[in-house]
């Protein structure tokens, strides 16, 4: 089966900038309810947890390969934990019908973070025939 991969690597630091200078308004526009949900610890919300998620987006959109007029909301390209602590992702409008484009079948999603960088990689299986 084809595959594509994406990574991205995110600066912990740019983020908490981002969230300095915009705060809700960049919040909104970037990341789901849940996604929100996900980086919210007892002393606030984790700016590590949202660089880790932005990562995740970023290296989807490297999968997704949208072309200049295609319009992809961040948010439209979430990342939900589970309780078990791994993550998946979850393409939501322009995003998922870029992938049923694509022919992407199927979106596997690793993050992590340590000190002030955030990384992640996600694999996409294509169906036969799709590049």
């Amino acid at each position: 089966m084809p595959l594509r991969v994406g990574i991205d690597l995110v600066d912990v630091d740019a983020v908490s900038e981002s969230l300095d200078t915009h705060g809700e308004q960049y919040l909104a526009r970037v990341y789901t309810d849940r996604e929100l949900d996900a980086c919210r610890s007892a002393t606030g919300i984790a700016v590590e947890r949202l660089a880790a998620r932005f990562a995740a987006k970023e290296a989807a959109m490297k999968v997704l390969r949208p072309s200049s007029q295609d319009a992809i909301p961040w948010p439209s390209i979430e990342v939900l934990s589970a309780a078990g602590g791994w993550v998946s992702l979850e393409l939501g409008g322009a995003a998922a019908e870029l992938a049923e484009q694509a022919g992407i079948e199927e979106l596997q999603l690793s993050i992590t973070h340590e000190g002030t960088q955030a990384c992640a990689v996600v694999i996409a299986e294509l169906r036969d025939g799709c590049r």
